[in-house]
């Protein structure tokens, strides 16, 4: 999965607006006010931090080598997750509409 991809996927939720605020390299995905997704632009391979409920958090992480505790963020209820292809693009698809609503419902 590439930068293109996550971008369209991020910004296609409705009232999804994107920032630079801690330089070119970190894109931040919001929805409305609510911080919903992190890109790591220049990272290879990409790493993507996605809000998350605790208890599904810490399964992926026990499951998947690649899903790390939310870095500089909530460890509890963030996922840092390395796209180098051990979870599907279907997975992170899920993953992501999964953050979006928990910043949408929340």
């Amino acid at each position: 999965m590439n930068l293109k991809v996550i971008d369209e996927t991020l910004m296609g939720y409705e009232d999804v607006s994107k920032t630079f605020p801690y330089g070119d390299d970190i894109s931040v995905y919001k929805a409305g006010d609510i911080l919903f997704a992190l890109v790591q632009n220049t990272t290879d391979p990409l790493r993507v931090s996605l809000r998350c409920d605790e208890q599904l958090a810490t399964l992926l992480r026990e499951k998947y080598e690649t899903v790390l505790p939310g870095q500089k963020l909530n460890q509890k209820k963030w996922n840092t997750i390395i796209l180098s292809g051990q979870l599907s693009d279907d997975e992170i698809f899920d993953l992501i509409r999964h953050s979006y609503n928990l910043a949408t419902n929340s």
